[in-house]
């Protein structure tokens, strides 16, 4: 492990932050979904197409940086591989 006496900085929180999300949000990206969709989709432990049973379509809606088109492509997602959103 690298020892550094400078304090950390936004930057490097921020970039870690990415970096967390890069990790999870894979599945996400190759399916074509936007940034901040991804952002939320991590942030509610949703890392995969299969999770998405575990959440409501108005929940998922409501999800902050959830777009319309993001739900749209989901929902076509989800239908190929017969997943249902809960009730």
């Amino acid at each position: 492990m690298k020892s550094s006496n400078k304090p950390i900085q936004i930057s490097d929180i921020s970039q870690a932050e990415l970096d967390r999300y890069e990790i999870l949000d894979r599945e996400w990206r190759e399916y074509g979904i936007a940034a901040p969709a991804r952002r939320a989709l991590v942030d509610a432990k949703l890392y995969k197409v299969s999770d998405l049973r575990k959440i409501s379509q108005t929940d998922l809606e409501e999800l902050h940086g959830m777009g319309k088109s993001a739900v749209a492509r989901l929902k076509v997602l989800m239908n190929a591989k017969k997943i249902k959103f809960r009730p």
